[in-house]
Parts: structure tokens; C-alpha cells; sequence
């Protein structure tokens, strides 16, 4: 642990929890604390999950599931966006290639 992180508190579901993290990374944690709390609080709410364990495990499992096809959904972005640039470049070399031809 570095000498800058220091532990703050972040409450969970009703809960309160020190966590050591940089300066930097504070506001993430905090918002990180509050998202899993809500995600929590609603599969408590749904009635069908019991324990703290159990709801810890749901909203993990919901929030990776979420954070998964989101990924999956910039990956197949990040394709699209690949294949339009090199359909562009081609182009874009095309022309100029016919522009040099006709300087000639």
C-alpha cells in the first residue's frame, strides 16, 4: 500500500467499510460503493435472495454479466469502426493514386 492511499468509508447495503485507495481514485471508489449498493438494495427488494452473501454474489454476478456485454459491444464497435477506416484509407489511396496518374 502506498503511502498516499489512506482509507475511506463507504457504506454498502446499510453497511460502512473502510477502503485504502489513492487520492485519485476516491470518487471512483465512492461511486463504485454506491452502484453495488443500489444493485444490492434491488435484488434485496426482489424478494427471491435472503442473505447478504447471496445478494453480494447476484449483484456481482448481474454487474459482470452487464460490464461483459458492454465490452463485447466495443469490441464488435471497434470492428465496425476498423473496417470502415481501412474502406476509407483504400479509397483515399485510390484517388490519390489517380490524381498522381493524371499529373503525369
Amino acid at each position: 500500500m502506498s503511502k498516499d492511499n489512506k482509507p475511506i468509508s463507504v457504506t454498502i447495503m446499510g453497511e460502512e467499510y473502510l477502503v485504502a485507495c489513492s487520492p485519485e481514485e476516491q470518487e471512483g471508489l465512492v461511486a463504485s460503493a454506491r452502484y453495488l449498493s443500489e444493485k444490492m438494495k434491488e435484488i434485496r427488494a426482489s424478494g427471491r435472495v435472503l442473505t447478504a452473501e447471496r445478494i453480494a454474489v447476484m449483484a456481482a454476478l448481474n454487474i459482470t454479466h452487464d460490464m461483459l456485454q458492454l465490452r463485447e459491444k466495443g469490441e464488435s464497435e471497434a470492428v465496425r469502426l476498423t473496417r470502415r477506416l481501412k474502406t476509407v484509407r483504400e479509397k483515399v489511396e485510390a484517388a490519390l493514386a489517380a490524381s498522381n496518374q493524371l499529373e503525369l
